[in-house]
This record gives C-alpha cells, sequence and structure tokens, in this order.
C-alpha cells in the first residue's frame, strides 16, 4: 500500500496539477489552487482515504502537509 503522502502526492498531481513531487509546506493557495479544485481535490482525498470531510471541513488544510498529518492521525 502506498504511504499517505504518496497517494496525497498522486492526487495533487491528476487533480490540482502540483507536479509529482508538490511542496507539502507550501499554501495551497499560494500554489494557484482555487476554491473550486480545493473542493473537488478533498472530496478525491475523501474517497481514496476513506473520509467524510465535508468542504467547510477542509478549510482547515491550508498545506498538504497538514492534511497528511490529519490523515495519519486519524486512519483506521
Amino acid at each position: 500500500m502506498a504511504s499517505t503522502r504518496n497517494r496525497i502526492s498522486q492526487l495533487a498531481d491528476e487533480h490540482l496539477g502540483l507536479g509529482p513531487n508538490p511542496d507539502f509546506d507550501a499554501q495551497l493557495a499560494d500554489a494557484g489552487v482555487s476554491s473550486v479544485d480545493a473542493v473537488a481535490f478533498f472530496k478525491e482525498v475523501n474517497e481514496a482515504f476513506t473520509l467524510s470531510l465535508q468542504a467547510e471541513e477542509c478549510l482547515q488544510f491550508r498545506t498538504l502537509g497538514t492534511l497528511e498529518a490529519y490523515i495519519d492521525d486519524n486512519a483506521d
């Protein structure tokens, strides 16, 4: 099974166009990710990691690193 970071990298490349090795410390907004793209991305993350995050909850994840930490801390 792919690591959380690898899977997020893959999803970010596919759905946000951040390339295969995105900066996990960069602010998503600074990387040019629109709110519409972010919501669509988080839907994919929900599915990939069997989460049930609501759109408003996704606002807390300003970087891919904070998302990675959340997923790792809340893994089943």
